[in-house]
């Protein structure tokens, strides 16, 4: 993922920031304790599609 366009991007649910986690090619709502797959290098910003987060998910 180009980190220029995930600065570019924000939560479709919260509008806060998203962070990007490489490993798991998700991009992460704190705000919104969700996290939004990365399929083919292409961010699937909808709610419908993004899973919870677990709170040991948000405090790492």
């Amino acid at each position: 993922m180009d980190s220029k366009l995930i600065e570019l991007l924000v939560c479709p649910v919260t509008k806060g920031p998203l962070d990007y986690n490489r490993e798991r090619q998700e991009l992460i709502s704190r705000s919104a304790r969700l996290a939004y797959p990365i399929r083919d290098g292409i961010p699937i910003l909808l709610e419908n599609e993004a899973r919870p987060l677990t709170d040991a998910e948000l405090e790492a």
